[in-house]
């Protein structure tokens, strides 16, 4: 999906448009044993509450691709006749209409919630601070505007049409007993805790919304933690398998650079790889319409080729990385180089530069020893202290 498709489903999303039609909820305990069922019409909603709503669904489809937004593909044998996806094309399918489809996600949610977080309850006071679990389901249609040949879009002539599901699971936290005013007795008096719920810990989108159309071979994930990508959850919901998280993939690559290159490792590799997908990211950025930058291993190997590495250690590499990631497998590029930040670490200093600065920074050999040199570029402070050289 491209930055576009997000904002547009965004717009979407405001209480004064009033877009989507239906919202349904299921409300969890933290054993996912269900309190209670809704059925909410939007057109029927106060405004403020429906922007509450609209909040955490907006969250849902927010983050960055490959870290907090993931691709969920579904095989032609799931299309065919798996049932976690015919329960996520029966939500569309029915418009939310279906209490017995809705009631299948939320069995799929709490069995998740029974696995990854009711398994950690042990004592009585665990249980009583531990978050219940809202889940929520929105449903919405919209014309899709047909694009001219020079990129113009019309209204008037769309010829399809986007119904898509998002859904919400947040966390239902409860706060703690207070002393509130209450303005009809004009006294305080101390006010028990209160349940609230908070911004959504996952969530999804079904089908993706691409080229202006639904691919119903994907679902868009959201997990608020880009370093846990809740198996179970992915399992129970999608029958997907396991998927590696954005460090995971981080550590991957920097494990099969350092070990594959070896003594062509160098500072000068290093930098030249950060530079060439850095450079990548920041165009691809700037077109709305484009798809977030995914690098495959003939990518990588070609930023590698132009960055000095011999044929020898590509070869290797090539192998390693179909080894560790697949051979059809492609990786965003965020999760390749730390695009935001250029950081040199020793055992007793750690160095970071701004990215677009990092050629002040080079390796040099004097007298025997290795050293790490920073060119002083205008002002240097020590501890807020200007100091001279």
């Amino acid at each position: 999906m491209t930055q576009k498709d997000l904002a547009t489903l965004k717009r979407r999303l405001k209480a004064d448009k009033r877009g989507p039609s239906m919202i349904r909820g299921c409300y969890l305990t933290a054993k996912g044993e269900i309190v209670t069922t809704f059925r909410k019409s939007v057109g029927q909603m106060p405004a403020e509450e429906l922007e509450y709503y609209f909040s955490i669904f907006r969250k849902a489809i927010s983050g960055s691709y490959g870290q907090t937004l993931l691709p969920v593909s579904f095989s032609d044998e799931q299309v065919a006749g798996d049932d976690a996806y015919a329960d996520l094309m029966g939500l569309c399918r029915t418009e939310l209409e279906d209490e017995n489809v809705a009631g299948s996600i939320y069995q799929r949610v709490a069995s998740w919630i029974q696995k990854e977080k009711g398994v950690a309850l042990q004592s009585v006071e665990e249980q009583k601070k531990a978050p219940n679990y809202l889940v929520l389901l929105l449903y919405d249609s919209f014309d899709v505007a047909y694009k001219h040949p020079d990129g113009e879009e019309d209204m008037e002539m769309s010829e399809s049409v986007m119904n898509y599901v998002l859904c919400a699971v947040s966390p239902v936290q409860q706060g703690k007993e207070a002393l509130t005013y209450f303005e009809n007795e004009a006294a305080f008096h101390a006010n028990p805790p209160q349940w609230t719920v908070t911004m959504p810990e996952l969530g999804f989108l079904f089908p993706a919304f691409e080229q202006g159309g639904a691919n119903v071979y994907q679902a868009l994930y959201y997990t608020k933690d880009a370093d846990n990508v809740h198996e179970d959850f992915l399992t129970d919901v999608f029958h997907s398998g396991i998927m590696m998280t954005a460090s995971e993939q981080k550590e991957t690559v920097a494990s099969l650079l350092q070990n594959t290159l070896r003594e062509e490792c160098s500072m000068d590799v290093v930098q030249s790889v950060n530079d060439s997908v850095a450079e990548m990211i920041t165009e691809q950025k700037e077109d709305k319409n484009a798809e977030p930058l995914t690098l495959s291993r003939k990518d990588v190997h070609r930023v590698l080729e132009n960055a000095g590495v011999s044929d020898e250690k590509l070869e290797a590499f090539d192998k390693n990385f179909d080894e560790a990631f697949g051979e059809k497998t492609v990786i965003p590029a965020v999760n390749v180089v730390s695009h935001k930040e250029f950081k040199v670490t020793t055992p007793s200093v750690q160095i970071r530069v701004d990215p677009e600065h990092r050629d002040l920074v080079t390796t040099r050999e004097i007298d025997g020893q290795k050293y790490i040199l920073i060119l002083a570029d205008g002002e240097v402070e020590v501890n807020g202290i200007c100091i001279s050289l």
